[in-house]
């Protein structure tokens, strides 16, 4: 097996279908990798997470560097080993993290300092230390180091923001590439940005390709600028990117957004919505989302989603799953976190059966019709 490789096996507009191969397994694309942030799925076996149809989950760099620690990760055999998953990780920088929770930080062109959520302690983080944190993860896919700046920013705001994290990608190449032993298993990503901008997001596809990739991200985006800001990003942004290289989507996201972004040219996908949402009580259907709370389902005996294949739709009804959501209890989120995980595959499955028959148009308009009403 190789260490990465990508290969297209259909398109049919600009949705593609293909396989990622790697030697901890194959990523069937489009891909949609459920959320791990702390080692864990959150209310998932790793084994149930696989039976959902998950090739590859993500792992959190800045919360797993404060708790348990890289180092201790490694000392204990790697992540894959330490939470029983042994298909691919992929990781994300930290740097999203950093940004988003921490109000005691400080940016410079060496790094990010900040303070740990968790007890306050001091913390640098650079892109050779997020390099050497994915290491010692053991981290099959390994995210550079970037900011992602608020889309409502000015755009010479924006444009300094993107010109750092550039150098910062290339600094991430070269701190991943001396790591001899990771880069002969691992694969690096760059991650474009430039919020809405065609021309910075240009800029920055341009400053990646010329410092090289096994896969690019698109960063900066379901940052609350609205599907439609996002959707006409991604009418032109993927197309800037390699065609022969994985097309990853960061952070997204609703069942619609796949679906739409798919149609676009994107090929991979992580979102804490399928897990989250199941924990506070909505399913995602293919008839659309479902508060599984709302008194009508009470006393309905029939399942969360009839076209689901998942265990919870086979076994539990809507009105055991109501009770128990409304009760607190910890099978609740269980069931439902399963059924959205599950739900998530059988969209993405879906996608990739209609590209290779080249329907994906008709696809993408039934689904359309019957989740969005």
């Amino acid at each position: 097996m190789t260490r990465f490789s990508f290969t297209i096996a259909a398109t049919d507009g600009k949705a593609r279908t293909g396989t990622i191969a790697m030697k901890r397994g194959e990523i069937r694309t489009p891909a949609f990798m459920p959320v791990g942030t702390a080692a864990t799925v959150k209310a998932m076996k790793p084994e149930a997470v696989r039976a959902t149809g998950a090739d590859i989950i993500l792992g959190n760099t800045y919360h797993l560097m404060l708790r348990p620690g890289a180092e201790r990760v490694a000392k204990l055999g790697g992540l894959h080993r330490f939470m029983n998953w042994e298909r691919p990780i992929l990781t994300d920088s930290g740097g999203y993290q950093v940004m988003s929770l921490s109000e005691l930080r400080k940016i410079t062109e060496e790094g990010v300092s900040f303070a740990s959520h968790i007890d306050g302690s001091r913390h640098m983080l650079t892109p050779e230390r997020s390099m050497e944190i994915q290491r010692l993860l053991g981290s099959d896919i390994v995210m550079a180091f970037d900011e992602c700046p608020r889309v409502d920013q000015g755009r010479d705001a924006i444009a300094r923001s993107m010109e750092m994290s550039m150098r910062w990608a290339k600094r991430s190449r070269d701190g991943f590439d001396s790591g001899h032993q990771h880069a002969s298993v691992s694969a690096l990503f760059g991650i474009q940005q430039g919020a809405l901008d065609r021309d910075l997001r240009l800029q920055s596809a341009q400053a990646l390709r010329e410092i090289g990739f096994d896969g690019y991200a698109i960063g900066g985006l379901a940052v609350g600028e609205g599907q439609e800001a996002m959707f006409a990003t991604l009418d032109f942004a993927p197309g800037q990117l390699p065609e022969d290289a994985p097309r990853y989507l960061m952070g997204v996201g609703k069942p619609d957004d796949l679906v739409g972004a798919v149609e676009r040219g994107v090929d991979m996908f992580d979102c804490v919505l399928p897990t989250r949402s199941g924990r506070n009580g909505q399913a995602f259907t293919w008839n659309g989302p479902l508060n599984i709370r709302n008194a009508k389902h009470a006393e309905d005996q029939g399942p969360l989603d009839p076209r689901c294949t998942c265990p919870t739709c086979a076994t539990y009804s809507r009105a055991y799953l109501h009770h128990l959501i409304k009760a607190g209890e910890i099978l609740g989120a269980m069931l439902m976190t399963e059924h959205n995980l599950g739900f998530y595959q059988q969209l993405m499955a879906g996608m990739r059966v209609a590209i290779g028959e080249g329907r994906f148009a008709a696809f993408a308009g039934e689904f359309r019709r019957d989740y969005l009403g």
